[in-house]
């Protein structure tokens, strides 16, 4: 809707009071602005949309607006009350609109053209100095709009790498640090290796004690996977019942001694539930590779699955390492 031009409304002693371009500002200043004509809006009436400015600022009097960036249909950024003005920035640098602004309930507002919005900023040293603490304040909130933004891009970043159940990464996580570690390892001219974990008969132990029951299983697999290994190697929930361990400045022989001795921490381990109720112990089967010179992330998580799949073939509960 457009806003009502009705008649112009005088500006009133207590209105210029409250306007913080005006904070301080000499009587020459205050006259001039209460000499701008005023307008009355109506709830939802639009006052400014994304676009080509036309000239003119506007200073809220009485009511209040939203501004809501993109779509009205979107949250308001931010919510103007008596006092405040909008659209100094399209008249100070010459640039489009960038944003909606509507009237929330009933409002009144002051049209400031560019003529004088100059002519206040260059006359009086208040309104020039009120206008950069204004222009600061938008600066200091967008800053603060875009730290959190950052933050909440971190946080889902985080979130989205990690494994619910177990803490663990995640395979995502695995697919962009692999190919990096395995980078690392050519330029240093490092060995590494890397293991892929199973959980032996799972899906039996699922049927037969449930899935609560499994899901506690993945959860201590993953707490005796972190215990068992060194703090530089790297752990991920590969999917389902499968682990992965990256594990640097690792030959293939270390590697599979490390396996083993994660197989035999996990058989000893006694599984009790929160409810008390005792499961039977499980255990892994394990599949190991080296990377190879040139071999990338694929290459290596292929060779290990197919020594795990060797493993489960010999019998489960033991580690196998892929052919040289």
């Amino acid at each position: 809707m457009a806003p009502h031009q009705g008649v112009s409304l005088a500006l009133t002693p207590e209105q210029t009071v409250r306007i913080r371009l005006l904070e301080g500002a000499e009587a020459g200043a205050i006259q001039r602005l209460a000499a701008c004509p005023t307008r009355s809006l109506a709830d939802g009436d639009l006052l400014i949309e994304p676009g080509p400015h036309n000239g003119r600022m506007y200073i809220v009097l009485d009511g209040r607006l939203s501004v809501h960036l993109e779509t009205l249909d979107q949250d308001p950024v931010a919510t103007l009350g008596a006092g405040e003005c909008v659209g100094e920035l399209s008249l100070i640098d010459g640039s489009e609109r960038s944003a909606f602004a509507v009237a929330t309930g009933s409002a009144q507002i002051v049209e400031v053209d560019q003529t004088t919005l100059d002519a206040l900023l260059e006359e009086s040293p208040h309104v020039s100095r009120n206008m950069m603490k204004l222009l600061a304040e938008r600066l200091r909130g967008g800053n603060d709009t875009l730290t959190s933004s950052r933050q909440l891009q971190a946080e889902y970043k985080r979130h989205a790498s990690v494994d619910a159940l177990t803490g663990l990464h995640n395979r995502r996580w695995l697919d962009e640090l692999l190919p990096r570690q395995l980078s690392r390892s050519s330029r240093e001219s490092r060995p590494l290796s890397v293991a892929m974990v199973d959980v032996d008969h799972f899906k039996n132990f699922n049927d037969t004690y449930g899935h609560q029951a499994g899901d506690f299983v993945l959860f201590v697999v993953g707490k005796v996977l972190q215990a068992s290994v060194r703090p530089t190697d790297l752990i991920a929930r590969y999917g389902g019942e499968e682990f992965t361990i990256v594990m640097p400045n690792t030959e293939g022989r270390g590697a599979v001694i490390a396996a083993d001795r994660v197989r035999e921490a996990l058989a000893g381990t006694k599984l009790v539930m929160p409810d008390d109720a005792t499961l039977p112990s499980v255990t892994i089967s394990v599949g190991v590779a080296s990377a190879r010179v040139g071999g990338d992330a694929a290459a290596v998580l292929s060779r290990a699955d197919s020594a795990l799949y060797g493993a489960k073939q010999a019998g489960r509960n033991r580690v196998h390492a892929a052919a040289d």
